[in-house]
């Protein structure tokens, strides 16, 4: 891999905004699977179910919604009571249409590209310094029709 391509930005913030706006022009409902256990995601406890939370993201569901380079936010409502959601990109695990479950899980980010933790945020003290070992890698994400 050539030092250019090393120093690109994370790819997943833009198949994120393409599927969703895929998704939207196909009149269907985008959601997304975010894992809820990552530093900086806000969303109501209420809504995280096994350390998971879907979050329905069309433009009829949300307020103010932004999808950059680094995060999603937006203004929904949980219960009738609106509350602000902000979540990394890091952190959001797929997109699909809820009618069909077409959609992606979107890849891991490949290299050391900058990203918000190169650039904006400190290292986490859970992740590996470069003398411990890597953990293993989890199990790819799967996606369940949920009625």
């Amino acid at each position: 891999m050539s030092e250019d391509a090393a120093q690109m930005t994370s790819h997943r913030p833009y198949l994120l905004r393409a599927l969703a706006e895929w998704i939207a022009d196909n009149d269907m409902t985008p959601h997304l699977l975010v894992d809820a256990t990552q530093a900086g995601v806000q969303v109501p406890s209420s809504a995280v179910k096994e350390g998971r939370v879907v979050l329905n993201i069309a433009t009829r569901a949300v307020a103010h919604l932004v999808i950059d380079n680094f995060t999603v936010s937006f203004s929904a409502r949980f219960g009738g009571v609106s509350y602000p959601v902000n979540v990394p990109i890091s952190a959001v695990l797929a997109i699909y249409a809820r009618e069909t479950g077409q959609g992606m899980a979107l890849p891991e980010d490949i290299g050391t590209g900058a990203g918000p933790q190169d650039d904006h945020e400190p290292p986490s003290p859970d992740d590996p310094t470069p003398d411990e070992p890597a953990p293993p890698p989890s199990k790819r994400p799967h996606l369940r029709v949920v009625k």
